[in-house]
């Protein structure tokens, strides 16, 4: 059994690591970091074709692509306030910032992301951000 030190290290390290790779185009490295069984939720407009939930770890660059084209290369951000882990999980409280290539809005949105992670590998991503503000600015 791992100890609640080890895995909290872990789970920090991964989480660092997914955060150091977000605003990057190597998605192959991101879904390397999830396991093929996932739980992820990204909620947000239907019209937004990068919402919705995934369950496999094969579904995350996929994910990424789709998401990152809606954005103007080399113009977005991502600022973390903080990372609170507890064993398995890790909490990251940040800003997004990007601006969109159809509107040329550019928008900055708080985010909330709980992570789990276990056997060195991400389970479950669930999203929290302003998704009234993204929906808006990607249509305008």
């Amino acid at each position: 059994m791992v100890n609640a030190r080890v895995q909290s290290d872990d789970t920090r390290e991964r989480a660092e690591e997914f955060l150091h790779l977000l605003g990057g185009d190597d998605v192959d490295r991101i879904k390397d970091l999830f396991a093929e069984s996932i739980d992820w939720y990204v909620p947000g407009d239907t019209d937004l074709p990068w919402t919705g939930p995934r369950t496999r770890g094969s579904d995350v660059p996929a994910f990424f692509k789709t998401m990152n084209s809606a954005f103007r290369p080399g113009q977005s951000e991502y600022a973390v306030d903080h990372i609170i882990v507890e064993d398995d999980d890790a909490v990251v409280v940040a800003k997004a910032t990007h601006t969109f290539t159809r509107s040329g809005k550019r928008f900055t949105t708080p985010l909330i992301m709980l992570l789990r992670v276990k056997d060195s590998k991400i389970v479950r991503l669930h999203l929290y951000e302003d998704t009234y503000l993204v929906s808006r600015s990607f249509s305008i």
